[in-house]
């Protein structure tokens, strides 16, 4: 059965512009600030006069690295903005009832992924119907988000109603998802926060009966756990999800994987998601966009693969 194919689009943010892209680079709006950052999928010319690109608040310059430049780390790297003004060292910024902290990263992100916008609005229509009436009477929707970095994601599931557990590998990481929790004043919501390898905490589920209604994940490419264990995509991603399927309730809404910088495309997602679900339901294959304010370009930013009922 051929997957269904889907370009999502965050186009519903205020604090967020793709002002312009080419040559390699994005110029993107983040609140208050303009910030100038590196792309290599951008092949393309820029639209935008060179002035708009060198009045940027924040340029990311390249420099040595003993740090892999991805999502998770900490304020530790070889990896440099160039600021044409004092900035804060983080600012605030919203998206529908959320708010968030953008911070510049050694590894060039905010810690804000906009593209994310798009299945926040899917994630949010699935649970808010169900969020009164619990799925099978037993209650609010139960949500696992792996990978849960900054917790937008989980602060979604949370706004809409759901039970969440958030798991991932950074204290760092969950420091930074609960102060964004407190900003979007949902302290009071039902979120578990825990700092854990994520296949361990899948499988030691597993084994204890635990069910979930929908998962949500956004694996690295690479990554270390909190003891070191090492996390290698294509190594370690089917058994992950193999074991994920085992954990969904007996009336599961959704499991949505998302992947940035790996060497597969969203079809190999969606076909390692086909194989852990077997032939019930849809599985669907995409990728998040961005569409930007000069040229009305899209510009794809990472893989997708979903499944629904």
């Amino acid at each position: 059965m051929s997957p269904h194919i889907e370009l999502l689009v965050a186009d519903d943010w205020r604090d967020y512009e793709l002002l312009d892209s080419g040559d390699g680079m994005r110029l993107e709006r983040f609140g208050a600030y303009v910030l100038a950052r590196p792309d290599p999928e951008v092949l393309w010319r820029k639209r935008m006069d060179e002035s708009a690109w060198v009045n940027a608040d924040a340029t990311f310059q390249h420099g040595p690295s003993s740090v892999p430049p991805a999502r998770g780390g900490d304020d530790r790297g070889g990896e440099r903005w160039s600021k044409r003004k004092q900035m804060p060292t983080q600012w605030l910024m919203r998206y529908h009832d959320l708010a968030c902290y953008a911070r510049l990263t050694p590894f060039k992100h905010t810690g804000v992924f906009p593209e994310q916008g798009a299945l926040w609005n899917l994630m949010r229509a699935c649970l808010s119907p169900l969020s009164l009436q619990g799925v099978g009477g037993e209650g609010a929707p139960h949500v696992l988000s792996l990978f849960g970095y900054t917790g937008l994601s989980a602060l979604t599931c949370a706004s809409a109603g759901a039970k969440v557990t958030y798991v991932d590998a950074s204290k760092w990481a969950m420091e930074w998802a609960r102060e964004n929790q407190r900003a979007s004043h949902l302290d009071d919501k039902p979120i578990r926060w825990i700092v854990d390898d994520a296949l361990k905490f899948v499988k030691r589920g597993v084994r204890r009966g635990v069910r979930y209604d929908a998962i949500v994940m956004d694996p690295p490419a690479f990554g270390r756990g909190p003891k070191g264990e090492v996390w290698k995509f294509a190594e370690s991603f089917p058994p992950l999800l193999d074991a994920c399927v085992a954990l969904l309730s007996d009336a599961p809404l959704f499991v949505v994987v998302t992947a940035y910088a790996i060497e597969a495309s969203s079809l190999a997602l969606a076909n390692l998601l086909r194989d852990a679900v077997g032939e019930r339901g849809q599985v669907s294959a995409g990728e998040l966009t961005l569409q930007e304010k000069s040229g009305g370009r899209v510009l794809s930013t990472a893989i997708v693969a979903r499944w629904s009922p």
